[in-house]
């Protein structure tokens, strides 16, 4: 009986315990930390239990979504409803919720300088557990791991590295124009959605620079970090409950496959260039073998110590945020500077002008982008004049 009645209390005491911490979670500590924002002249919505601003942001975004846009439109009332109507609302600094817990956003110059000089107080936000399955790297890393990552990383993005990646560029934009040129019409018109094939120029471009002669892997792996980019965002948009990751839905199931799948295709390309490195073959110029010889040489000059240089799963995670990072901001720039292009006939005209001035038909090389000054490479975009 004594043992019975110590384990029902041990129970008890442990079901208070858990249903406190919840209780912290989803109420007491939202609304403390609610009131120090306040008490620090931030405004923003009321705390409202576990979904914070979640459902208000969903139906906005999905409104916005279903109607139609004019190209004479405010896009940030398309792409960023929620923070529109906040900053109308609350003014350039304000709060919103994700979940319980409170983000800051912060348009004032001289505050975002402090954010930018203080990194040592203010820390990159734990990354979702689902969302690791994406890509980490770099991007996740902060104080001496990011310098030390940063370092060895460096060498394989020089300009003078990436001039020679210029050929793979024009490769992949010459087979989509020749595409686009097999379905024009007699009178030289056609109608296309061009979209998915920005996007899939983009992965193409990533695929050949970064991996070279595994450029059919490379493929793979861009369909697959692409399907992982469209689960993570949907993950995202709901509230995450701790432990929610190992419940087998099908959505956890399926991110977890794709990420075991990218990873063994990763390791057997790495595989196979670490023993090319080691007979003494020629070290291509792909962004792989640019990152795994800067890596070799760190290690080398440090007598290949622990902790020095990157593991083949730090490699992988880099692989993997070269998709991420590279490829949908490239498509949408790409698609964007269309647009503009595409409004701005006179401006269409002069980069016209300037790259047949420039190259003629001869195909684009390193010193000639160079040259260009309407057609800006560093961003890749059209600049335009405000006069226009």
């Amino acid at each position: 009986m004594k043992l019975s009645s110590v384990a029902i209390s041990f129970a008890f005491i442990t079901l208070l315990i858990y249903a406190w911490r919840l209780l912290n979670w989803v109420w007491l500590r939202p609304k403390k930390l609610e009131r120090c924002l306040r008490q620090q002249g931030l405004t923003g919505n009321s705390y409202r239990l576990l979904h914070g601003d979640f459902r208000e942001m969903l139906r906005m975004i999905n409104e916005a979504n279903s109607r139609p846009i004019s190209l004479s439109d405010d896009i940030v009332q398309r792409v960023l409803p929620f923070h529109y109507h906040s900053i109308k609302k609350y003014g350039k600094n304000y709060f919103i919720w994700m979940g319980p817990k409170p983000v800051v956003n912060i348009m004032d110059p001289e505050l975002i300088r402090d954010v930018f000089l203080k990194y040592n107080a203010f820390h990159k936000p734990a990354a979702h557990p689902l969302g690791k399955l994406l890509a980490t790297g770099l991007v996740t890393l902060e104080g001496e791991q990011w310098t030390k990552r940063r370092k060895i990383i460096n060498p394989a993005f020089h300009l003078e590295k990436l001039k020679h990646m210029v050929p793979a560029f024009q490769l992949s934009c010459s087979e989509l124009v020749n595409k686009w040129e097999k379905k024009l019409s007699k009178d030289g018109s056609c109608e296309l959605d061009i979209w998915p094939d920005l996007e899939n120029l983009a992965g193409d471009a990533i695929s050949r620079t970064a991996f070279g002669s595994s450029y059919e892997e490379g493929r793979r792996i861009f369909q697959l970090q692409k399907e992982q980019a469209h689960l993570a965002v949907k993950v995202f948009r709901s509230v995450y409950i701790p432990g929610w990751r190992f419940v087998p839905t099908k959505t956890n199931k399926r991110m977890r496959q794709i990420s075991n799948e990218v990873h063994a295709l990763l390791k057997g390309i790495i595989d196979r260039r670490e023993k090319a490195m080691k007979v003494g073959e020629t070290v291509n110029d792909d962004l792989l073998s640019l990152l795994m010889e800067s890596n070799f040489r760190e290690m080398q000059e440090h007598d290949e110590r622990k902790n020095v240089g990157m593991s083949v799963k730090d490699v992988i995670e880099e692989c993997k945020l070269f998709y991420f990072a590279g490829q949908e901001t490239t498509s949408d720039l790409l698609l964007w500077t269309m647009v503009l292009l595409s409004t701005h006939s006179n401006w269409q005209a002069r980069a016209r002008e300037e790259v047949l001035q420039v190259f003629g038909n001869k195909k684009p090389d390193g010193d000639g982008l160079n040259h260009l000054k309407i057609v800006s490479i560093n961003p890749i975009c059209i600049q335009f004049s405000n006069s226009s």
